[in-house]
């Protein structure tokens, strides 16, 4: 069996305050409440621009234009203190602005359900024709409607609507007229689940060594769940995904559990190169309109920016070992079993010191951690504090009680062991996947050994069960032992039987 390994990665984020406004769901229940509320009122004075987005220090660090180290000797508050000539594109990801992603809804859309209006199509067309990932026949797939036929299905209420600085753009349709699961509402979502998983892949595809022709299987780890009436959750995100990135071999499903499911996602890809089974695995997701906004009626109350303004995806490459990229460890992954209980300690002791003990490591061999990574100025003024400095701080503690550090080093731990959180509260975007790339990087640069990356899940959200959620697993700097420098099964069985030829002809001399 074959060591799996991390051989690429990729991150967007997608500009989406005309969604934030009108589609995010705390927006949409506070309209719903009171159409002339005072937050509604006041909210889009908050917005940002575009250029505000791409210069926003946190955001450059999670398409990887910027190491964590970097965001944290940048003076806080972020969002007052911008990254000057700020790139939209990196490496890794990019940045995409809102109306450019109008037009991919309309490229991934299967059943005509994305409408946009002659003028801002044909000027959209000329826009991502220059985007270096989206081929002639992407681009052709973008067309127009008369404004007219857009406002009226709009007016209808069978269509949520596609605003540009407040013109009427473009608008999604219902897919049914009756089954609410195919509503416009939840197309929109959909939809942009569909855009932005596809966005990630597509830029995973540009990495050097990555081919997504060659991608075996994709897990597609979104929050979103699609179907009809009668297969409500059904799926599948991960082949609608596929087909549009040109991942042309691949099959693949959906995997869900809440904010964990990505961390779940990478555990069940690793476990699929390891067997054997599959040489290449995606593990994919897009971004979530409903939480566009999800504390924004804090954030304007504090006169901040509502900075819950992105859509976020990833996606990550799991491969069999090349000698070259990190290793995830898969003898030593981390779970929350049902029996482990909701105590803080026992949630840290299951995720982090249990799979530690079952080989020989302490906390403090750990490099770095990745765990909840919100961003600080997106969770503080909505009351919830710092979650990543909470988190390290209670692996800390775990530390010093189990005498792996002494009580005196605990901040020092938690300043060499963590990290800022700079991920955006997109529920399967922060918890323990944001920093894979960065691992990844400063492992092929001999700046760190080992990480772990938690995944940790609100169960109780769904109303099914009080139980919490989390999984956990170690990424490794390769020491280069790939399957190709080590000894193959064939060579092994040619060794085998050239002995056991050799001690057949040393028998029959002795008896000669």
């Amino acid at each position: 069996m074959t060591s799996p390994v991390i051989k690429g990665t990729s991150y967007v984020l997608v500009h989406a305050a005309n969604n934030l406004l009108h589609h995010g769901s705390t927006q949409v229940m506070e309209r719903d409440k009171d159409a002339d509320s005072e937050y509604l009122k006041k909210l889009p004075d908050y917005l940002r621009s575009y250029e505000d987005v791409v210069a926003y220090s946190p955001n450059q660090a999670y398409i990887g234009n910027i190491s964590v180290e970097e965001l944290d000797g940048i003076e806080q508050p972020w969002y007052e203190n911008s990254i000057d000539e700020a790139e939209r594109f990196s490496d890794w990801g990019e940045i995409m602005p809102e109306d450019e992603f109008y037009g991919l809804l309309k490229i991934v859309d299967a059943f005509d359900l994305v409408q946009l209006s002659d003028e801002f199509a044909s000027k959209i067309k000329k826009k991502l024709a220059g985007h270096s990932l989206l081929t002639k026949d992407h681009i052709e797939k973008i067309t127009g409607v008369e404004s007219e036929t857009i406002k009226e299905v709009v007016d209808e209420d069978t269509a949520e609507a596609l605003f540009v600085d407040g013109e009427l753009v473009g608008c999604v349709k219902q897919a049914h007229d009756t089954d609410i699961n195919l509503s416009a509402h939840v197309m929109l979502e959909n939809l942009v689940v569909k855009a932005s998983g596809v966005l990630s892949l597509l830029h995973l595809g540009k990495q050097d060594g990555v081919d997504l022709e060659e991608v075996d299987y994709v897990i597609e780890v979104s929050e979103e769940a699609c179907g009809d009436i009668n297969q409500r959750g059904g799926g599948n995100f991960a082949k609608a995904i596929a087909e549009i990135a040109g991942c042309e071999q691949a099959t693949g499903s959906d995997t869900r559990s809440f904010c964990a499911g990505p961390t779940h996602g990478l555990i069940n890809a690793a476990g699929l190169v390891k067997s054997g089974i599959y040489d290449n695995v995606v593990v994919v997701a897009g971004g979530s309109t409903a939480k566009l906004g999800m504390n924004g009626k804090d954030h304007v109350a504090k006169e901040i920016p509502p900075l819950e303004d992105c859509l976020g995806g990833f996606a990550v490459l799991i491969s069999k070992d090349d000698g070259v990229n990190p290793v995830i460890r898969t003898d030593a992954i981390g779970r929350h079993k049902v029996s482990t209980g909701s105590s803080p300690q026992a949630v840290i002791s299951s995720l982090v010191t249990e799979p530690l003990d079952g080989i020989g490591l302490k906390i403090t061999d750990i490099d770095k951690y990745s765990v909840e990574m919100q961003n600080p100025e997106i969770t503080k003024p909505a009351g919830a504090g710092d979650v990543p400095a909470s988190n390290y701080k209670m692996i800390a503690a775990l530390g010093v009680k189990r005498g792996d550090l002494e009580r005196s080093d605990l901040m020092n731990f938690v300043n060499e062991h963590g990290m800022p959180g700079f991920a955006p509260t997109q529920g399967h975007i922060p918890s323990g996947v944001p920093f894979i790339g960065h691992a990844r990087q400063m492992m092929k640069a001999d700046e760190i050994e080992k990480a772990m990356i938690i995944g940790k899940g609100s169960l109780f959200l769904g109303r099914m069960t009080n139980l919490f959620d989390g999984v956990s697993f170690i990424i490794e700097e390769n020491m280069g032992q790939s399957e190709e420098t080590s000894v193959s099964e064939d060579e092994i069985k040619g060794i085998v039987a050239t002995a056991m030829r050799d001690l057949a002809q040393s028998l029959l001399t002795e008896e000669e």
